[in-house]
């Protein structure tokens, strides 16, 4: 095998080609670096959001709770069935919630985006984890609102303290909350009551929130709301919701959007780096010949231009990976067509994320390596002494 120095000192010699080709590289893996923090990101909100001993209850037909309509007496039927869970007083654990969206200027989109506010009734309260930041909770039976971190920080007009108008009335931002990586986070909560009364949707409501004694039961219960004709619903499993929220057309076209261009890159790069090992194998045609002669194979050759190329891939993919980091926590949003509305999430550059595109960066260099290694491993000794 030729000594692995040999190639290391290659590059160094060559410092401004094995930059110039690195960068390219570089560029290319910090692409794709972001586009797998983009989707872990958008996974951590949705994969983190959800019980699951927890039912969404729609409207037939439908698949999302912005676009379903419940009437009050199917929660009260549901509230009747069994495995359903109860809190201490003995009240089922069933949340009928109203949502709707209101348009707020953001940080990012000054002209507005979509923001969903749900109404709730203080058991839907009980069944989620929430933790008050600033402020207080919302009262009852008052136009008082809270809102997820994630909206206090990306809308100036929602901080605690101010007022929105929508509907037919102005409500007050009384309470920041969090609810740790969830779709929670974006979203604007208030008193269910409150909320169908402004928007003429008394008796009826988006969606109902059912908690089960166990896990286990979500499937029967399920199959046993489906088959009461009466009620006119279907029941998904919350994680299963959320989950499925991933898979909407701006989030599959904000992901392909991103991997097309690192590949489109990434071919780009394979072709910087054939160009700089082809002229370092015409450079080093008296170097070949001697390693020849010096009794190593052809294979012992092309192993190590290969191995070159793959290095010099390989230091643009660290640097790549580097360019990436600064997105790393940083918190952006992107319109949901399930939702119609603004789902805030962070970029999220994990170990995946970079093992996956140093690989990507080596598969670059092999591609790009292998017909310069090959046309090197290939040069007749007395020829290439000649032409050294």
């Amino acid at each position: 095998m030729v000594p692995i120095t040999y190639n290391l000192r290659n590059l160094t010699e060559r410092k401004g080609t094995t930059l110039m080709t690195a960068l390219g590289i570089a560029l290319t893996v910090a692409v794709l670096v972001i586009a797998l923090a983009l989707t872990a990101g958008l996974s951590a909100v949705f994969s983190g959001s959800g019980d699951p001993r927890q039912l969404i209850v729609l409207r037939k037909g439908t698949d999302a709770e912005l676009t379903s309509s419940v009437s009050n007496e199917a929660t009260n039927i549901i509230r009747q069935m069994p495995r359903i869970a109860k809190n201490a007083e003995g009240t089922p654990l069933v949340s009928p919630e109203l949502l709707t969206v209101v348009n707020l200027p953001s940080v990012d989109s000054p002209e507005g985006m979509n923001v969903t506010v749900r109404g709730v009734l203080p058991v839907g309260l009980t069944m989620r984890t929430l933790k008050m930041e600033e402020g207080k909770m919302f009262e009852p039976g008052r136009r008082q609102l809270i809102v997820g971190d994630a909206i206090a920080r990306r809308y100036p007009s929602a901080k605690l303290g101010s007022s929105l108008k929508f509907g037919k009335s102005t409500w007050e931002v009384v309470g920041v909350f969090s609810a740790g990586e969830s779709a929670t986070n974006s979203e604007i909560w208030t008193d269910l009551d409150q909320l169908r009364g402004d928007y003429d949707r008394n008796g009826q409501c988006s969606s109902i929130l059912v908690r089960l004694n166990d896990a286990g039961d979500l499937k029967a219960t399920a199959q046993a709301m489906a088959d009461d004709q009466q009620l006119g619903v279907q029941a998904i499993a919350e994680k299963q919701y959320y989950a499925n929220l991933t898979q909407s057309p701006t989030s599959i076209f904000l992901q392909s959007l991103g991997y097309g261009v690192a590949v489109i890159m990434a071919i780009g790069s394979a072709f910087a780096a054939t160009n700089t090992m082809y002229a370092a194998v015409a450079r080093r045609s008296k170097e070949v010949g001697t390693l020849r002669a010096l009794g190593f194979s052809r294979g012992s050759i092309l192993l190590s231009f290969m191995f070159e190329s793959v290095c010099l891939s390989l230091l643009g993919g660290i640097i790549g990976v580097f360019l990436a980091f600064p997105i790393n926590g940083l918190t952006t949003g992107v319109g949901n067509f399930s939702t119609f509305s603004d789902i805030a999430f962070k970029f999220k550059v994990s170990l995946v994320a970079v093992i996956f595109g140093l690989i990507f960066a080596a598969v670059i260099g092999a591609v790009g390596g292998f017909l310069p290694a090959w046309a090197a491993s290939r040069k007749d000794i007395v020829q290439s002494m000649r032409e050294g």
